[in-house]
């Protein structure tokens, strides 16, 4: 009994004559309240959220979270909405989405008559001999689904000059006018890489101009002005985090465009991150190879370390290049853009360098074609050279991969960079492009997964709307939006909820080396947020097209919030 008493005499002095805990610097901002997705293994699952700067300190319950509290703490009750790390679009054209809005918008046409008269009233607004540009236009939908042609714009612009770029940019109509500015007619010969589409009876080009074949118009427009390109950039990004993306990766453009970027944030006009690639072969590559890349500027807003190339076009266009011919127009199998002597050097280069290269290639011979460069460059430079171990190529969508290539990706370390959408638009007309038997490789991204690979999720944005839950949706549904799925579908390439928000979280960081420093809600990492209306981990398919971002948050600084 006397040791007992002795004992505890022992602990109480102690507790006593300890030092009192540690209290820990107040937060910043603390939310509590949540249902809140971490992406973090070890805690998948919390309530509150504390920020200092522009970290997340902590991440736990709500009683703890109270520790965090001080005088000068804003506190925000989620009232049980859900938040997730701050969500990326993996493949994005920031320039290309706010050039949408101030263009003339095709998106959503459903018809050809409908599609002629959007232009007539832009013509009609437009002064005598002014260039008429848009773009967004899709025939998939159209009756009968075939590409417009010069003699339909004729009707509606007989003398201003047109151009109107299909949804998913690798192909273009043009009018008569803007044919004979270029200088383009029946004796004029496709370039390397693109295609003057003609009228086979005729000869006499029909208007279409696929991939290359666009430039020999493009230099005629009038040269975008600095204010515009600067406000395009600005309503890009508005849309942007009004949506809950806090990263686009923005694959392709010029030195011309980092000056851009980085006037913008100097003044503080633009919050969003953005993980920009520049356009390869040319001028760009050998710049970077140069002055080497540009890693976390703008407190970490702003990276410049890859590069940008294309394999081949588009299948809406049939320019992506195919291992056979296409089943509804057996006299082509697309073509590819790039060769093989141009890549090589740059490639080699890049690994020596330190520069993460990407890839567009759309078709199975333009995805075994660079999966074969990119080994045989890896395979040229000793790993000894190699300034970074894993170099993280990507391939950007990877859309038709011939099956035996689908190991390939993880066996190299390549990353397959993927859009959920393509697939829910796409497969109303893939069938008739392919064939339903080699839809078996097609937007495969289930088969990826369990292939041991990466896939970063995007939305290829102008060429899709740009919206995060419709790539969640399509991720996990792999219907389209009506909530329709048919033959050659494939819905075991559908992807579970906890795999699509790591599409769109974990993964895009991963493919940008940012995976210690975002894409999961933990203590260390930035306090990217994406606050949501509903919990698009349970609620029925369909609802997730209807959740909206309700509040997004870069570095601490919550830069929308719904009204």
């Amino acid at each position: 009994m006397k040791s007992f008493a002795a004992l505890l005499v022992v602990i109480i002095t102690a507790f006593v004559l300890s030092p009192p805990a540690a209290k820990v610097p107040p937060a910043d901002l603390v939310f509590n309240n949540g249902n809140i997705y971490t992406v973090n293994e070890a805690r998948p699952k919390a309530e509150a959220v504390a920020i200092k700067g522009d970290r997340i300190v902590f991440v736990g319950s709500n009683r703890e979270a109270q520790t965090y509290v001080g005088r000068d703490t804003r506190v925000i009750d989620l009232n049980g909405k859900t938040m997730v790390p701050g969500m990326t679009d993996a493949h994005h054209h920031l320039s290309g989405v706010g050039f949408r809005e101030m263009t003339l918008n095709l998106e959503g046409v459903n018809s050809l008559e409908d599609f002629l008269a959007k232009v007539k009233a832009r013509v009609d607004m437009t002064g005598p001999g002014e260039w008429v540009s848009g773009r967004g236009w899709i025939e998939t939908f159209w009756t009968p689904p075939v590409f417009p042609t010069r003699w339909n714009l004729d009707k509606v612009s007989p003398f201003n000059p047109v151009i109107l770029t299909r949804a998913d940019g690798h192909g273009a109509v043009v009018n008569s006018v803007a044919l004979k500015i270029a200088g383009i007619d029946k004796h004029t010969p496709s370039p390397f890489g693109g295609e003057i589409s003609k009228d086979k009876q005729s000869g006499e080009p029909n208007g279409m101009l696929l991939d290359a074949a666009q430039d020999l118009v493009r230099r005629y427009l009038p040269p975008t002005s600095a204010a515009d390109a600067e406000q395009a950039i600005i309503l890009g990004v508005k849309r942007d985090i009004e949506l809950g993306w806090t990263q686009v990766q923005d694959p392709g453009g010029s030195y011309a465009d980092v000056g851009l970027y980085s006037k913008l944030y100097s003044e503080g006009k633009i919050k969003l991150r953005i993980y920009k690639a520049l356009s390869a072969p040319g001028k760009e590559a050998q710049r970077v190879f140069h002055d080497g890349p540009i890693i976390g500027a703008y407190a970490n807003r702003f990276t410049v370390r890859t590069l940008k190339f294309y394999a081949d076009g588009s299948l809406g266009s049939r320019s992506a290049a195919l291992l056979q011919p296409y089943s509804d127009a057996p006299d082509t199998s697309g073509f590819l853009t790039i060769k093989e002597e141009e890549l090589q050097p740059l490639l080699q280069e890049a690994l020596r360098k330190g520069i993460q290269i990407q890839t567009h290639a759309i078709g199975d011979r333009g995805n075994r074609f660079i999966l074969d460069q990119y080994e045989k460059a890896m395979n040229a430079v000793p790993k000894a050279q190699w300034k970074i171990k894993e170099p993280r190529w990507r391939v950007e969508h990877s859309q038709i991969v011939n099956p035996a290539d689908i190991p390939r990706f993880a066996k190299l370390g390549v990353i397959p960079s993927m859009q959920p959408s393509h697939a829910i638009g796409d497969l109303h007309f893939a069938p008739s492009r392919l064939g339903i038997a080699r839809l078996a490789g097609a937007y495969a991204w289930q088969s990826f997964i369990k292939s041991g690979s990466i896939v970063p999720g995007g939305s290829d944005a102008p060429v899709e709307r740009g919206e995060p839950m419709i790539e969640f949706y399509a991720a996990v549904a792999r219907k389209d939006m009506k909530g329709f799925s048919g033959e050659g579908w494939h819905p075991e390439e559908k992807v579970s909820r906890e795999q699509a928000l790591k599409m769109f979280t974990i993964w895009p960081a991963y493919a940008a080396f940012e995976e210690a420093l975002r894409g999961s809600i933990e203590p260390g990492k930035l306090a990217d947020l994406t606050i949501l209306s509903a919990d698009i981990m349970t609620v029925r398919e369909m609802e997730i097209l209807q959740t909206r971002c309700l509040m997004t948050v870069i570095g601490g600084e919550i830069v929308y919030e719904a009204k």
